[in-house]
């Protein structure tokens, strides 16, 4: 199986990752596996999402450009971490 990442630069605090994931169950989109991390002096945090369809993906990733706490968006193949994430 073939996964796809999305790579998150987000506002790091409670209700973020709530925030991002509850997008996806809104839209019926199954995520595969999360990976966040707080990054720099801890005010942001990188999140590194992956799914197995892409089939809404494109629409995922407009969706998520839209949301306050999202800072950057970046649709990835072949992130290091989706291949530990495969492995699992």
């Amino acid at each position: 199986m073939h996964n796809y990442g999305i790579d998150l630069l987000v506002r790091n605090h409670a209700g973020v990752m709530s925030q991002i994931t509850g997008l996806f169950s809104r839209r019926n989109f199954n995520l595969e596996g999360i990976v966040c991390g707080p990054i720099g002096s801890g005010d942001e945090s990188r999140m590194v999402l992956t799914v197995a369809d892409d089939s809404k993906l494109e629409q995922i990733v407009l969706q998520l450009e839209k949301l306050y706490d999202v800072l950057e968006v970046k649709r990835v193949e072949n992130h290091p971490i989706t291949k530990v994430l495969e492995q699992l």
